[in-house]
């Protein structure tokens, strides 16, 4: 049985926050409108994309320890974090639940073998214009419109469609073959065209008030069917009244906008700034091929001087690179100074003629608004977890009796499997939440430690550390030095550390070491300073709470960096430390003697037979192995 990774000498389970409880927390910042959902990993591995009528009630769900198939419950258990989109219709939700899922192909997500595309109503030109259902390319002339959910929904509003405007749906065939009116036209779903039961001209003005409706703008037949209802209520025609109540609902179901696939915008990025509370997000969303592939929230850090065109022109202008082509259009929610030269550098990079608009109207407008929306709502969420993170930052002031609370906590572990691959890890956390940018490794490098000495691995992190602080910044005047410094162990790996930072003449960094309690459970954590008896908090602190997290983050750092690299140390061979073998030498050298250890073995008559292996190089790689170097 291989024995599991250590850290700080220690069996640990490498406890990653997820579950329940990371999804409860969601709840406050949701509300009860239509949307998608992504449930993510903890490394940032997108689990579940789903849909909601309302976000809130569907979240909610999830937060329930119980009653969920296996599936969901393995679902739930693994998820870290989540994203949501908000929409204006359901209809919009399902359609983007639509795109993600193709997309990112997420694991628990139930993913269709067909790749059917999305159902349009088409009105076809010519002389009577055909009013039908269109699936696939558009290779048709006429007018499209969608696209819709599901073929089921396309059939409903063509349905209704005939009841109002009265249009032909047979096929052309057909049409040209009519001698006299079809059923149809008998119950009032067809105005006749294909015997002259109408003229042209009017029945192109129907055509025209179906363009309109279909476009979401008020017609007079709209109008009309409200008029003609409240007429036959008035005669007491209830019936008669209903049936018109029930056709104009289902024409309003139909004409309910949606923007989530853009009818006029092909390709485009859309970029939408919003600022409140001193933080700013930009929300971008990707359109291709008329569809919208997702969005990402980032949230730049922007000084309260800088004027809104400033962050729009220097954000946009880092998003791209050779590695993140820009489209073929460009949509801002603000101005920026130096459009012109924005664009030109944007087409250096595609090769091709890039549009920067702020939209003022239209579709593009639409999708404006909708990425400036869910901009907001980021932003929103992201503040209400940063007032959290300072009420947790000001419950760890007064629990370790610190002046203020801290800027900026460093955690740090080690980990190790039976002290080989020995690495060390920090991360950091400020009023913002985890910088992970800021996380570092650390390979433990004391050839005079004995092997799974956690004492002297900290040592040397901390050594190294501060070290490099004390040079590189001795007055303390950047953000790099730590307020508080967290160690994961007891009373012994806090005197080691205690010890380190008095040699380097650090003063002002509070010190604790977190320590479980004699069971080990989570919840009977002992924490250690010195000059400080040994305390602990309430169970249910949530100060405690953050604290755990804490820890466990820099648990998942730790071990992960100790397993890169022993993954990394499993494929090299003696061979990767002779001077002058490269990769090609290599393989020639394997492919001849089947493994590195026949090559170190290997006489130099033999090592000269290699191909590609020259005599001067098999000279070298002979004195190499046998102690000639």
């Amino acid at each position: 049985m291989t024995p599991r990774p250590t850290t700080s000498g220690n069996p640990v389970q490498p406890v990653i926050e997820t579950g329940p409880e990371v999804i409860r927390r969601h709840l406050a910042t949701l509300d009860d409108r239509p949307g998608v959902y992504r449930m993510l990993s903890a490394r940032a591995e997108v689990l579940y994309v789903g849909k909601a009528r309302a976000l809130r009630r569907r979240v909610a769900s999830y937060a329930k320890m119980g009653g969920h198939t296996n599936r969901i419950a393995r679902m739930i258990s693994e998820t870290a974090s989540m994203e949501f989109i908000t929409t204006a219709t359901e209809t919009e939700a399902l359609l983007l639940e639509a795109n993600l899922i193709k997309q990112l192909k997420p694991r628990y997500n139930v993913l269709l073998r067909d790749d059917k595309s999305f159902p349009y109503i088409l009105i076809e030109d010519g002389e009577f214009p055909l009013l039908t259902k269109h699936r696939g390319a558009q290779r048709a002339r006429g007018r499209y419109f969608g696209p819709f959910a599901s073929a089921g929904a396309v059939n409903r509003a063509l349905n209704q469609m005939e009841r109002a405007f009265l249009l032909r749906t047979c096929s052309d065939t057909m049409f040209r073959s009519r001698t006299r009116p079809c059923l149809l036209f008998q119950i009032k779903r067809c105005s006749g065209p294909c015997t002259g039961e109408i003229s042209r001209e009017d029945y192109a003005a129907l055509v025209e008030d179906a363009t309109a409706f279909l476009r979401g703008r008020t017609t007079r037949v709209q109008a009309d069917l409200a008029e003609r209802m409240r007429a036959a209520a008035a005669g007491m025609d209830f019936e008669r009244a209903a049936l018109f109540r029930d056709r104009i609902r289902a024409m309003s179901h139909v004409q309910g906008h949606q923007g989530i696939n853009p009818r006029l915008t092909a390709e485009a990025d859309v970029f939408a700034l919003h600022r409140d509370g001193g933080q700013a997000c930009v929300q971008v969303f990707f359109f291709r091929n008329h569809q919208n592939w997702g969005n990402h929230a980032f949230f730049p850090k922007v000084a309260p001087e800088t004027e809104d065109a400033e962050v729009m022109e220097s954000f946009v202008s880092q998003f791209y690179s050779l590695s993140r082509v820009p489209p073929r259009m460009v949509l801002l929610s603000h101005p920026v100074e130096n459009g012109d030269m924005l664009s030109g550098a944007l087409r250096t990079l595609a090769g091709h003629r890039v549009a920067v608009a702020v939209p003022r109207r239209g579709e593009k407008r639409e999708l404006v608004d909708h990425a400036l929306t869910n901009a907001r709502e980021a932003l929103g969420r992201r503040l209400a977890e940063t007032m959290s993170h300072g009420r947790n930052l000001e419950g760890l002031a007064e629990a370790f009796a610190l002046p203020e609370p801290p800027r900026r906590i460093e955690v740090y572990d080690n980990s190790h499997l039976m002290g080989t691959n020995a690495v060390g890890a920090m991360i950091v956390a400020g009023p913002d939440g985890f910088e992970r940018a800021q996380y570092r490794k650390f390979t433990i490098r004391g050839t005079e430690l004995t092997p799974g000495d956690d004492f002297g691995m900290m040592r040397e992190v901390l050594t190294r550390r501060f070290g490099k602080l004390m040079r590189d910044d001795p007055g303390r005047e950047t953000l790099a030095w730590p307020d508080l410094v967290l160690i994961d162990g007891g009373q012994g790996q806090v005197s080691a550390a205690a010890s380190v930072l008095d040699g380097l003449g650090v003063t002002g960094v509070a010190l604790f070491g977190v320590a479980k309690g004699v069971d080990r459970d989570a919840g009977k954590e002992v924490f250690h300073s010195p000059g400080r008896r040994p305390f602990a908090l309430p169970h249910r602190s949530p100060t405690l709470y953050f604290l755990q997290r804490l820890r466990d983050e820099a648990h998942r750092f730790a071990i992960g960096a100790h397993r890169a690299k022993r993954a990394l140390a499993t494929t090299q061979t003696p061979l990767d430390e002779v001077p002058g073998v490269g990769p090609a030498r290599k393989r020639a050298l394997l492919a001849h003697f089947g493994s590195a250890k026949a090559v170190t073995r290997a006489g130099l008559a033999d090592l000269k037979a290699v191909e590609g292996i020259s005599d001067a190089m098999a000279e070298t790689i002979y004195a190499f192995f046998h102690g000639e170097r």
